[in-house]
């Protein structure tokens, strides 16, 4: 008995065969349904005390468009790699960005590389929900370049005819500009003259008008400017770096604020630092309590004339010694906010403190204030020839191709002979080889050790280092050379990196975007509802039902994300080909490829372009049912019985369906290998949309079909279609 009951089980019938597919799907909705409605599941079962067990909720993932947050825009300078490698070094600082961002608990943060149509590789780095811009800098510039260097013995000197050449090229240029000189200080037309003369191509169409400057802008020609009254030009040559400057000003004045229309001011400071643990980058070892008693002191003993020697004994600031704690001349957005709400309103003169910022405690010295002043200029620029125009840009160091990519791991050590603190590297198998190489060929020569461009250690090699093992030494406290042993542990980034575009983008609008999605969504499932009910009736419901599990599959993979739910679909494929169709267990792997391929291991990350494609996917997820529809109307009309006109409208429609959604997801994938950002989101989504649709479309709404008794459908054909059949005409 046991023995044919399993035989059945195994092996049912064709009504079997129905029932236990649309077990299969109810277990399906079931379990996307949790991950849907997991906190009102957990809610109802608080509330009513139902012993069953609780589920753990999952948030959807808003990307920085509807979170809000930071996106960061660098471009990486790749000049000094082969053309060959640039790709795979621009992958490298990828790798290390998010690796830094991650050590600091952002989520999901997502980087991008961009490759602009000039041939620069631009890294786009969106962090969702970081308000804080220069806590986002922070985060990535911290992550420092560390390179190693041998000297260039391949710089060319220029020769005597080349010197010549140069020379008079210069007197030329000399010449020439104090013609036009001549002719600005005779009353001849200074816009005129800057577009016949000028050799600046940005200005010279413009008349040579610079526009409004500040200090920081154009320092050389600030400085010439500033002491050239309004409306006057120059009375002599102006020499900037390269080449004479002959300048008009035709305005001075405050810069204002845009946005409070307040006059902006710059301020010049020194501070003295105590960091505590918890605060960033400090290794100091004291706590908070300990940390203000010690600034405290500081605080009672500190005049302008003893300041920098407490900062030098005292500060827990790196590089605090070499500095003096000085941070020149900023203005307003430079500081973090504390810091500079503090300095700002503090009067010239005062050692303020102690503000706490994130880095810890601050002793503020202000020496000085300014308004900050910009001038409208104009300007006549002519060009000199310098050595560098000749041989080109030389340096007494050349890369080799050690850097921080190939760093396995830094540690702080203590110098044997003087105690003092060093940092140990050791490089990789591929690192381990080429500084082995490096030193072998500069035995008895420097080899200097380069970090953010600067060199912090140039030491002799006396013979050939094996072992992959290099030791930077200098002027460390212990407190520094922790920090540089984190910051290379954190990842050293393998080409510079300079940020062009920074914004910031509020909750607010996110928030609204959300709601307006949702709503459109809402309003279109239901419009799309309507139709397919009053015009297919019957059919048209279940495929409405269809469209509900459609629905509840594509937001839970949104929330569990593309492999997970891989898997799922998988078992249930994989149950229903075992026991209906063999052709379901083919099925259950080429979608799990498709939807790994799509979004590999990664949750999915919703943005506003994804909503789009979402809503978008879900009129095309009842197109494949109004195919299959008409063409039961076409088998009715022909006089075929309701049964096999059902079951030829989903065999017939198929080779339209497949070519159609095939189609779709060949451009989805050509969106998403060659585009970023919210293209390549759209794409994401429409293309899962895609995939589950022909999914729920047709097998879905063929089971809730064929689970109605084809003889009580026979009685009732105004159910399926109003259209009768060639017999009954």
């Amino acid at each position: 008995m046991s023995d044919n009951i399993l035989q059945k089980l195994l092996k049912p019938s064709a009504r079997g065969k129905v029932w236990w597919v649309f077990a299969c799907i109810m277990v399906l909705v079931l379990v996307t349904s949790l991950v849907d409605f997991g906190g009102y599941y957990n809610k109802a079962v608080d509330k009513f005390k139902i012993p069953f067990p609780k589920v753990k909720e999952v948030p959807f993932r808003l990307g920085l468009d509807l979170l809000g947050g930071t996106q960061l825009t660098y471009q990486a300078d790749v000049s000094a790699i082969a053309t060959a490698d640039k790709s795979n070094a621009v992958e490298g600082v990828r790798d290390v960005i998010e690796r830094r961002i991650n050590i600091f608990g952002v989520s999901e943060p997502n980087v991008q590389i961009n490759r602009t149509s000039g041939g620069d590789y631009r890294i786009i780095v969106e962090l969702a929900g970081i308000k804080d811009v220069k806590q986002a800098i922070k985060m990535i510039g911290e992550t420092p370049l560390l390179e190693f260097k041998e000297q260039n013995t391949e710089i060319r000197q220029v020769t005597a005819q080349e010197t010549t050449q140069l020379n008079d090229f210069n007197k030329t240029a000399e010449k020439q500009a104090t013609e036009v000189l001549g002719k600005v200080l005779s009353g001849g037309d200074f816009k005129a003259l800057a577009t016949a003369y000028s050799q600046d191509e940005k200005t010279k169409a413009a008349g040579g008008d610079l526009g409004y400057i500040t200090e920081k802008d154009n320092p050389e020609i600030y400085n010439l400017a500033k002491n050239i009254p309004v409306g006057k030009t120059s009375a002599d040559l102006g020499k900037v770096t390269n080449g004479y400057e002959i300048i008009k000003v035709e305005d001075k004045r405050v810069k204002t604020n845009a946005f409070s229309n307040t006059e902006e001011k710059e301020v010049k400071a020194s501070h003295l630092l105590i960091c505590f643990t918890g605060t960033t980058g400090c290794e100091s070892g004291l706590s908070k309590e300990e940390a203000l008693e010690k600034i405290n002191k500081l605080k009672s003993r500190a005049t302008i004339n003893n300041f920098k020697d407490l900062i030098n004994q005292n500060s827990t600031e790196p590089a605090a010694r070499e500095s003096n704690g000085e941070l020149g001349w900023f203005g307003a957005g430079a500081m973090v906010q504390s810091f500079e709400d503090a300095v700002f309103k503090q009067a010239v003169g005062v050692i303020s403190g102690p503000v706490e910022t994130e880095f810890g405690f601050h002793l503020i010295y202000k020496q000085a204030e300014r308004k900050v002043e910009e001038i409208k200029a104009s300007h006549i620029f002519i060009k000199i020839m310098t050595e560098a125009d000749i041989v080109g840009s030389q340096s007494e160091w050349k890369n080799t191709e050690l850097t921080g990519k190939n760093l396995k791991s830094a540690t702080v050590e203590f110098n044997p002979q003087d105690g003092s603190p060093e940092v140990s590297l050791a490089f990789d198998d591929e690192g381990a080889k080429m500084f082995e190489d490096i030193t072998g060929r500069n035995i008895g020569k420097p080899v200097a050790i380069y970090l953010d461009g600067y060199p912090i250690s140039t030491p002799n090699v006396n013979e050939k280092i094996p072992g992959g093992k290099a030791v930077i030494s200098g002027k460390f406290n212990i407190t520094e050379a922790k920090l540089l042993s984190q910051r290379l542990n954190a990842g050293a980034l393998p080409v510079p990196i300079e940020l062009v575009n920074q914004q910031t983008i509020g909750a607010s609008l996110g928030q609204q975007s959300v709601n307006d999605s949702m709503k459109a969504g809402l309003i279109g499932f239901i419009i799309i509802a309507i139709f397919m009910i009053l015009f297919y009736r019957l059919p048209g419901l279940m495929a409405v039902l269809a469209l509900m599990v459609y629905s509840l599959i594509v937001f839970a993979i949104f929330k569990i994300g593309f492999s997970m739910a891989a898997l799922l679909l998988v078992g249930i494929f994989l149950l229903i080909g075992i026991t209906v169709n063999g052709w379901f267990i083919l099925f259950s792997f080429i979608s799990y490829i498709l939807l790994y391929f799509i979004g590999g291991l990664s949750p999915v990350t919703l943005t506003l372009a994804g909503l789009a494609g979402a809503i978008v996917s879900v009129g095309m997820a009842v197109d494949a049912n109004i195919l299959i529809f008409a063409r039961m109307k076409e088998e009715i009309a022909n006089g075929k019985p309701l049964t096999s006109a059902i079951e030829d409208g989903f065999k017939r429609a198929w080779p339209s369906i497949r070519d159609s959604n095939f189609n779709t997801l060949i451009t989805c994938f050509i969106l998403i290998m060659f585009t970023t950002s919210a293209v390549k989101g759209f794409a994401i989504t429409l293309g899962l949309g895609v995939i589950i649709s022909m999914f729920t479309a047709i097998f879905i709404t063929r089971n809730f079909l064929n689970l109605i008794p084809s003889a009580w459908l026979e009685k009732r054909h105004s159910l399926i279609t109003s259209v009768k059949s060639s017999e009954n005409k």
